[in-house]
């Protein structure tokens, strides 16, 4: 297909354009990425797929034409101007059937079906003042993310989210009705087999993959292996891929907590370690306050292992049907250091639990998101 200007001349078939310039980082990209694989391998033979991102070189993927725009992930200034300003001017040459924003931003585009998949939960926290001492920039992107939002966000026919209760909140905040729960999909996911332990002696591990943000909570799991200790139970290991380096939060949790015997304070590691790690660990340890939906559960799910996980919606939604959880209050390290006391001695705390139903539209794929979104075409 021949373009002018870098923008694709008319072919007579009808366009979609997928939009995430600023979606050039591992967790982002790889759902940039799947979601442009999965249109072209079904839509490339009726739909010019046109996609707007960072760099070329980051995509390789057939049927697909990218456009480059790098300048937008510089500064907030210029992606705003490249929303609300630049996307106006070449939405009306790309002419496009369908336009999704896949970054949280509803731009001003000429499309006849416009869409927005937002990733970022911070919107709907409330952080504490504590928090915001420790990371204040998180306190102030909390904010700004409530406004930005809900800048052209009634221009969308669809809002794209992850779980039930956000689409509650973007309906009850922003007066929206069309919002679809989009699941994600982990179907190529592949977890190591680790070898079978024989020694009755070794603790039981418990493994919190996360980055240190406060918000993540890994003080209350400090704290409840503190009491552990103290009370003479030592018959547990706390694995945290942090190592007091990372932020003013990891720093502060490591001069509080880093004498604990209990804990193994690995660092950042890179995917395929975490994956390796839930072979090894007896227990996924998930005690985030806030989450669009919580991928390490999603993760650990195909090894069949317990689940001990915070007391809040979005973890019910993540777990969903699933045979050995537990949920916990985020506020109280001492029962979730009972919790942790009672799986580490095999004592019956979990339990199957059943997926609650949700209303439609959702979708469990990208296959059945694309028939939501394309349903009129």
């Amino acid at each position: 297909m021949q373009a002018l200007n870098g923008v694709p001349a008319v072919t007579g078939k009808a366009r979609i354009v997928l939009s995430g310039p600023n979606m050039n980082q591992v967790g982002a990209l790889m759902v940039f990425r799947d979601a442009i694989e999965s249109l072209a391998a079904e839509y490339a033979d009726r739909f010019d797929i046109v996609a707007l991102v960072h760099k070329k070189s980051l995509f390789d993927v057939p049927g697909v034409t990218f456009l480059e725009f790098p300048e937008t992930k510089t500064s907030w200034f210029k992606r705003l101007r490249f929303e609300y300003w630049d996307c106006r001017a070449l939405s009306k040459e790309l002419d496009a059937y369908l336009w999704i924003g896949m970054h949280d931003t509803s731009p001003i585009v000429h499309a006849k079906v416009q869409a927005v998949y937002c990733h970022n939960p911070t919107a709907f926290y409330r952080f504490r003042l504590s928090e915001s001492l420790l990371d204040w920039r998180f306190g102030m992107f909390t904010l700004f993310y409530r406004f930005l939002y809900g800048l052209n966000i009634k221009a969308n026919d669809f809002v794209v989210v992850q779980q039930d209760w956000l689409r509650d909140g973007f309906m009850s905040r922003y007066g929206i009705s069309s919002v679809v729960v989009a699941r994600p999909s982990v179907e190529h996911l592949v977890i190591p087999v680790a070898p079978a332990a024989n020694d009755s002696e070794l603790p039981y591990r418990f493994f919190y993959p996360s980055y240190p943000r406060p918000y993540k909570n890994m003080d209350q799991v400090l704290e409840a292996s503190r009491i552990l200790e103290r009370s003479g139970f030592n018959r547990f290991e706390v694995w945290l891929t942090i190592n007091g380096t990372e932020t003013r939060y990891s720093k502060k949790l490591f001069r509080e907590y880093g004498d604990l015997t209990t804990v193994r304070w690995l660092g950042l590691l890179p995917r395929e370690e975490v994956l390796a790690r839930y072979a090894e660990a007896e227990c996924l340890l998930f005690p985030s306050r806030l989450e669009t939906w919580g991928m390490p559960i999603t993760e650990f799910k195909p090894t069949g292992k317990p689940i001990l996980a915070a007391d809040l919606p979005y973890a019910y939604e993540t777990v969903g049907t699933y045979g050995k959880a537990a949920f916990f209050d985020t506020s109280s390290p001492a029962r979730l250091a009972e919790c942790m006391r009672q799986a580490a001695l095999g004592e019956p705390i979990f339990h199957a639990v059943e997926e609650r139903p949700i209303a439609a539209p959702v979708s469990h794929n990208w296959h059945e998101l694309w028939q939501i979104l394309l349903a009129s075409s």
